[in-house]
């Protein structure tokens, strides 16, 4: 069953007949005479109408189509989830930006689209946790060490180091927090700086992930796998699978065997662990704590990671197109009157979460990023997201909760209300408006699943614009309020449910992006 593309051929098209027709030894045609006749007779049914070599074309009648209104209304925040999902245990990992800086631009968009993920993913019956893998191990933490540490004594920025306000900003928060980091050797001054740095560091990027409304299940720290000796751990298992070698010093992982376009390193001749080394712990860490599928969402830049880590996956003994799924987002840029907006107050080169924020807004950010698919570059036009006119698509979706909101208010002001569930009529709902916006609420279940199946909540955006033009088609030709002294109708009563079924799905969507869905505008 599917919507046919022109409204004209029905509420639902079937190609049944023509698939099942050789297989029952029957002409598809006949085949579909046979089962247009049978649905004919079922209630609820208006017409089934047999085109070309064996569509069928169906029709509900009024009462069967209107129902809908309220089975929505009833359904309330349940109403979209599904359980197409269900039995999945998914370990959905975003963000995960290194605590040597605010969150950028990139990851403000793995941000958005990651939570709203998470979201779709849990609609669709999945079992999912959310993780945010904090690097606080390596080269990038004491090059961030170094730059507190250098900012702190009143020195440029170290070749390799970090720039910009906040370097300076956190150097002095950890010497007012310990004044005698200024007197202490330079070995001991720099793990003061890497330990309250870092934690400074990443409680702002909590803090600011927070005010944007994405919260993670687990926050994981690399270290810990690095105390926990679970690079070793790691290192054992794929030698039991027979690849592991040694050479030139090295112990090396033969990712050639499933893929890779070179092996890799684990751990170096120097006896020093390498980034890959943690990147094969932290899978095994997340499969030992029961998740089946892992799924990594990562920036443009990172594209030549998928072969090394699938390559990985095999090496545990899984089946990379079973166990990890790895998304790649590609570059937003940010941009005021057609110009790129490329510096940042504090960061100094880069947007960060907090400009992003201070030029939309929580509910526009989230939107504007969630709204297209992530693999395509995007521009984010401030003018046009802050605009409250038609052409923000974020004002023309939120709009509609309002004004759905609105006569709901202004229905109870004039004593008009819905009734009990039983006494709704539906079959007075026939107006071809009032049907095509009953068509777009009933296909919401269908777009929350495939857009948590394709990992695309964009879908839910796109749906969620063309669910707001039909209900401003509706609200123009369809009164819901009385005029003046007139009688309310059961026809009035109807239309509210139809109402309230709009704002029902509004917001479930716009709650699926992590945007509010306001009572007034």
């Amino acid at each position: 069953m599917e919507r046919p593309r022109n409204p004209e051929h029905g509420d639902y098209a079937s190609t049944m007949a023509m698939q099942l027709g050789k297989k029952a030894g029957v002409a598809p045609r006949e085949l579909a005479s046979a089962l247009a006749e049978e649905l004919s007779s079922r209630p609820g049914i208006k017409s089934v109408e047999i085109a070309g070599p064996g569509f069928l074309n169906i029709r509900l009648d009024a009462a069967a189509a209107g129902v809908l209104a309220r089975n929505v209304v009833l359904a309330g925040q349940e109403y979209g989830h599904t359980d197409r999902l269900a039995g999945q245990h998914i370990n959905l990992e975003f963000v995960s930006a290194n605590p040597t800086g605010p969150v950028h631009i990139g990851g403000v968009r793995w941000a958005a689209v990651g939570d709203a993920l998470a979201r779709l993913l849990r609609a669709a019956g999945a079992q999912v946790g959310t993780e945010y893998y904090f690097n606080d191990a390596g080269s990038q933490i004491d090059r961030f060490a170094k730059s507190l540490y250098a900012a702190a004594k009143g020195l440029p920025a170290p070749e390799d180091g970090y720039g910009g306000a906040y370097i300076a900003e956190i150097a002095q928060a950890v010497v007012d927090a310990h004044p005698e980091v200024r007197e202490q050797p330079e070995a001991e001054a720099l793990e003061t700086f890497r330990v309250e740095g870092v934690a400074l560091m990443f409680a702002e990027i909590k803090q600011s992930l927070g005010e944007f409304g994405v919260h993670f299940d687990t926050y994981f720290n690399e270290k810990d796998l690095h105390d926990r000796g679970e690079l070793q751990e790691a290192l054992d298992r794929m030698r039991e699978q027979g690849h592991v070698y040694e050479s030139e010093g090295a112990t090396w992982l033969r990712t050639t065997d499933f893929g890779d376009d070179k092996d890799r390193v684990l751990r170096k001749s120097d006896g020093d662990w390498t980034y890959f080394a943690a990147d094969c712990a932290y899978y095994l860490d997340k499969r030992k704590r029961g998740f089946e599928k892992v799924v990594i969402m990562l920036g443009a830049d990172h594209h030549g990671y998928i072969g090394r880590m699938k390559a990985m996956v095999a090496c545990f003994g899984d089946d990379p197109t079973v166990n990890l799924e790895i998304l790649i987002g590609q570059l937003v840029n940010l941009v005021r009157d057609g110009e790129p907006v490329r510096m940042s107050k504090r960061a100094g080169t880069v947007v960060t979460l907090e400009d992003f924020v201070d030029a939309l807004g929580v509910d526009a950010a989230r939107y504007a990023l969630a709204r297209f698919s992530s693999d395509s570059q995007i521009d984010i036009d401030i003018e046009q997201w802050t605009r409250a006119s038609n052409d923000n698509p974020v004002h023309y979706v939120r709009y509609v909760a309002a004004r759905t909101a609105s006569v709901a208010r202004n229905a109870a002001d004039v004593g008009l209300s819905r009734g009990e569930p039983d006494d709704f009529r539906p079959e007075l709902l026939t107006h071809e408006k009032e049907h095509s916006l009953l068509k777009a609420l009933g296909d919401y279940p269908g777009v929350v699943a495939t857009a948590a199946e394709l990992r695309e909540p964009h879908r839910v955006a796109h749906y969620l614009e063309k669910v707001a033009g039909e209900y401003h088609r509706f609200y123009d030709k369809c009164r819901v309020l009385p005029v003046g002294d007139e009688p309310i109708t059961d026809l009035q009563r109807a239309r509210l449910w139809l109402n309230d079924a709009t704002r029902t799905v509004i917001a479930n969507g716009l709650g699926l992006l992590g945007v509010s869905a306001p009572e007034r505008m």
